[in-house]
């Protein structure tokens, strides 16, 4: 098997059956969806549920919203012979990473079961919600997904989380760089 990671704002479909598609989330969410008829499938993670404009701070990163990363995944896969009428969806993620703070992980999950009901597509399996990061192996082949609950130093990631959210509330002017430590 060919194991594909992907982070926030990111998605990756594909017709090969011996791919894994990995990703770890917190508040974030994804959505693991294929046409098993079609052979083909794949996963996003995005972290804020929904935008008008798709802008990210002054540079448009469009992926990082639900609305927009459940239409280009769905999309995709059509483009690529899968129907609508056949898709298998499982949702995962969406945990209230901060004790005393933001509800943006239960937002996420609220907006991606809103959509998909709005959409009328049905979830064939959630885990959503909860306190606990976690870590996502979605098998094209046969559908099947491993799930692992981080039960991490809760501390730890509350701080993660919160300068995380600290920096996408700083607006960055176009075309400017931004280094990490």
């Amino acid at each position: 098997m060919k194991t594909i990671k992907i982070g926030p704002g990111e998605h990756y479909v594909t017709r090969k059956q011996e791919v894994t598609i990995v990703t770890v989330l917190g508040s974030c969410v994804a959505a693991c969806v294929r046409d098993p008829i079609a052979g083909v499938g794949g996963m996003n993670h995005f972290m804020l549920p929904e935008s008008k404009t798709g802008r990210w701070g002054a540079a448009s990163a469009n992926m990082r919203y639900g609305n927009f990363a459940m239409e280009t995944l769905i999309n995709d896969i059509m483009r690529q012979g899968g129907s609508r009428s056949r898709l298998e969806i499982k949702v995962f993620g969406g945990a209230r990473m901060m004790a005393h703070g933001a509800m943006i992980g239960h937002q996420n999950a609220d907006f991606v079961e809103a959509y998909l009901k709005a959409e009328n597509m049905h979830i064939a399996a959630r885990h959503l919600r909860g306190h606990h990061a976690r870590r996502i192996e979605y098998h094209l082949v046969d559908g099947r997904v491993r799930l692992l609950e981080m039960r991490l130093d809760q501390a730890h990631v509350e701080q993660t989380e919160r300068k995380f959210f600290d920096t996408i509330r700083t607006p960055h002017d176009d075309g400017s760089i931004e280094l990490f430590d």
